[in-house]
């Protein structure tokens, strides 16, 4: 069986994660709080994000702090961190999650849609960061991972708007990245490829999405959310020392 790795710097590290309740950002939660963390995670999906919480506790590691929040509500966004500083300590690792791939044809889009896929796949990116990073300036420093899709660099269609979203996040990470590099606070992007969530298994895994995997990916295996969170563990923890402003993509060698 393979053996992952133990990262001590993320022990005790505060981290911030968001959409954390279900898909990527559960496991995400999962394996920071196996590694030591002290995990806090937002979401709107409030019966699963108890139930996570309950369920990590349960099995012995530290229960993470699970806090409702809309992410279209940056006050309530900035205050659910704020909270997190308090009572857990400065933030050391931000983990931007939080998107909705819902498809949407061109003709159906209107100003009022386009908006809505901003502000759920790219705004509250930016105002996470903006929010610890005064908390991760007082620390000495710290990481930002911003989670991308690979679904802009296959030029996916039938959702112009999450696309375009995805396509910002890294402009986002690099000006970030430029800013905030002098204060020791590292911030990349971690690309996944297509990942076998439970919803992606339940609505788009068919024999045809099945045979474009085969036909696509250099690696046969299927990338599992454990297999984004190992990089994000990376990226969080001080092994990733001097990686800043960078793209990491886990596809499984997409072409």
């Amino acid at each position: 069986m393979p053996q992952f790795a133990t990262y001590p710097s993320l022990k005790d590290r505060v981290v911030f994660i968001s959409g954390g309740a279900t898909g990527i950002g559960e496991t995400l939660v999962e394996h920071f709080c196996a590694q030591g963390s002290r995990v806090a995670f937002v979401d709107i999906k409030v019966a699963e994000g108890q139930a996570l919480a309950d369920r990590i506790a349960a099995a012995g590691a530290p229960k993470p702090l699970f806090i409702d929040c809309d992410l279209k509500d940056i006050p309530a966004l900035q205050a659910a961190i704020r909270r997190v500083g308090a009572e857990l300590g400065p933030v050391g690792a931000l983990v931007n999650n939080a998107a909705n791939d819902q498809r949407h044809r061109l003709e159906d889009v209107t100003v009022e849609l386009w908006d809505d896929r901003m502000a759920v796949n790219l705004r509250h990116y930016f105002f996470a960061a903006q929010a610890v990073a005064e908390q991760m300036k007082a620390n000495g420093g710290g990481s930002i991972v911003n989670i991308g899709s690979f679904s802009w660099k296959r030029g996916e269609g039938e959702m112009p708007g999450y696309v375009t979203a995805k396509a910002a996040i890294h402009g986002l990470t690099r000006t970030l990245a430029r800013d905030l590099g002098i204060h020791r606070i590292r911030v990349n992007t971690m690309i996944p490829g297509w990942v076998m969530t439970q919803r992606q298994v339940d609505l788009w895994v068919d024999a045809e999405g099945e045979a474009k995997i085969a036909r696509n990916q250099c690696l046969k295996d299927k990338v599992l959310p454990a297999d984004v969170a190992r990089m994000v563990l990376f990226l969080a923890a001080d092994d990733s020392r001097m990686c800043c402003s960078q793209e990491y993509l886990v596809e499984g060698g997409w072409v």
